[in-house]
Formats: C-alpha cells, sequence, structure tokens
C-alpha cells in the first residue's frame, strides 16, 4: 500500500496555488515538499500544517492506494 497526494495537487490547482505557495503557507521546506511530490513518507505534524494551511482535512489531501 502507498500514498498518493493526488488530491493535494488537485486542490492546489483548484485554489490557483503553487507548491512554492504551500510551502510558505504551511511552513514546510522544500525538501519535505520534494518528498511530498514524490509519495515519499512525511510526519503527520507536516501533513497537519499543511491541513491547517488550506482548512481542509487530512483525507482531502492524502489516500491511501493499492500497489
Amino acid at each position: 500500500m502507498t500514498t498518493s497526494y493526488k488530491k493535494l495537487w488537485k486542490l492546489l490547482i483548484d485554489r490557483d496555488l503553487k507548491k512554492r505557495d504551500l510551502e510558505k503557507l504551511a511552513g514546510v521546506s522544500h525538501y519535505t515538499m520534494n518528498k511530498l511530490t514524490h509519495g515519499d513518507n512525511v510526519t503527520t505534524d507536516v501533513l497537519g500544517r499543511i491541513c491547517k494551511a488550506l482548512n481542509v482535512s487530512i483525507d482531502d489531501i492524502m489516500e491511501f492506494v493499492e500497489d
């Protein structure tokens, strides 16, 4: 089972935001954003900051998918 952040990328497009904008809004590093881009694991703290910055819940930005 892998993590998919496609919902997050779609949300950014819908809100006309770039990844760089999200870095600033959520206070996450470029390295962390790169991990998200590649579907790697990040901490729940990072996911929480992103949810708070975008005013969404966790299931609005990620999901688990079968390999």
